[in-house]
């Protein structure tokens, strides 16, 4: 069976409009996590709009389209730019993965209702490039990118692709706000992943682009290869997780049956919720995963929503290939029932693989493998 490369990557977010822009920020602790507009009541992570407005400017990204969909345009370009892909051929499809892609027209009457269907958008951003196959929408809640990659690489092991270019991205609006504000699920403060005294989450926007393939010659990132996923549904609540952490557990524990390689890292969602953390120590043990080094990046990028899993895994693949174990940024006292093997300082580690996982609302969950071997 083919293995999956990596050919070309990119992450547009608060700490910058490249992958290597938002690792160096990453490793130098510099978090993007800001207090924003009416009355400076949360922190939160928004891309700067004048900067961002500039790269579409330079990159030439003047087509009629909202800003979710430039958003996905300008972090695809860069992610391509390096490789031979080109959605204009056959054997190339590309993925699209957001939790709420252009929700923010419902909060002004009658403007662009029409193009608040996330398909429209997939549609829209294939136009611009060109893409003789249809593009895939993919909207599972928070755990999108990362059954996108999992979808991503089902399809190249199939051999029904050479190339899948998968797209996260998400950002922050009235609705999204108003949403998690009503649910009380939101911190006055940094959000503290793991932590005793946590008290909610920090939201977060951005765009994260991986291009996969199965042509070895393009691979980077040392030719680290993603080796196989699952998803899996716990049916717990609408909008809260396990209690238990079997769903999570189970997801985990069917990636690495396929996989066959005990992870040597683990990129966890860490939203710093009560419920999420102490859930996800849960599921990390019940896979008898508690030895592993785990963090979570929420600190330093806040929640991404449906962009999240896309943009951690790069920055973990980023990690693998630097030797680092990136800190748990916010994190001061162990606050979870199970105990998991936290990265609490940024340190030199040498891993080969890593696992990243993500559970969202409705009781969906999804882990993924990436490894050297």
């Amino acid at each position: 069976m083919n293995k999956v490369f990596i050919a070309g990557s990119n992450i547009i977010s608060s700490l910058g409009f490249t992958s290597k822009e938002n690792f160096n920020n990453v490793l130098k602790g510099n978090s993007g996590l800001r207090y924003h507009s009416e009355g400076e009541i949360h922190p939160i992570s928004y891309i700067n709009r004048s900067f961002f407005k500039e790269h579409c400017l330079k990159n030439k990204v003047e087509a009629k389209v909202s800003l979710f969909e430039k958003l996905c345009i300008l972090s695809i370009k860069d992610a391509v730019s390096k490789t031979i892909v080109d959605l204009k051929e056959e054997n190339c499809l590309l993925i699209i993965a957001t939790t709420k892609g252009n929700v923010g027209f419902l909060e002004k009457a009658n403007e662009r209702t029409q193009d608040i269907h996330l398909w429209e958008s997939a549609k829209k951003i294939g136009d611009y490039f060109g893409a003789v196959n249809r593009p895939m929408l993919i909207s599972n809640a928070c755990v999108s990118s990362i059954l996108a990659q999992v979808t991503a690489v089902r399809l190249l092991k199939a051999e029904k692709y050479k190339h899948v270019i998968v797209c996260g991205a998400d950002l922050i609006s009235e609705f999204v706000l108003s949403g998690f504000t009503s649910f009380k699920a939101l911190s006055n403060n940094s959000c503290r992943p793991f932590d005793k005294n946590r008290d909610g989450l920090s939201l977060g926007e951005g765009a994260g682009t991986l291009v996969l393939t199965t042509d070895s010659t393009q691979a980077i990132f040392n030719g680290a290869s993603c080796v196989a996923g699952a998803s899996s549904n716990d049916a717990n609540h609408i909008s809260g997780p396990s209690r238990t952490g079997d769903g999570l557990a189970n997801a985990i524990t069917s990636t690495l049956n396929q996989a066959q390689i005990k992870p040597e890292f683990i990129s966890a969602h860490g939203t710093a919720t009560m419920y999420n953390d102490e859930m996800e120590s849960k599921a990390i043990n019940l896979a008898q995963l508690n030895d592993v080094p785990v963090n979570s990046l929420k600190g330093f990028f806040g929640h991404t929503l449906g962009a999240a899993g896309i943009i951690e895994t790069i920055i973990t693949l980023c990690a693998m290939n630097e030797s680092k174990a990136l800190e748990t940024k916010g994190f001061v006292d162990y606050g979870v029932s199970e105990q998991i093997n936290l990265v609490t300082r940024t340190e030199d580690l040498n891993f080969n693989s890593f696992l990243k996982i993500a559970s969202g609302f409705g009781g969906c969950n999804a882990a993924i493998l990436y490894s050297k071997y």
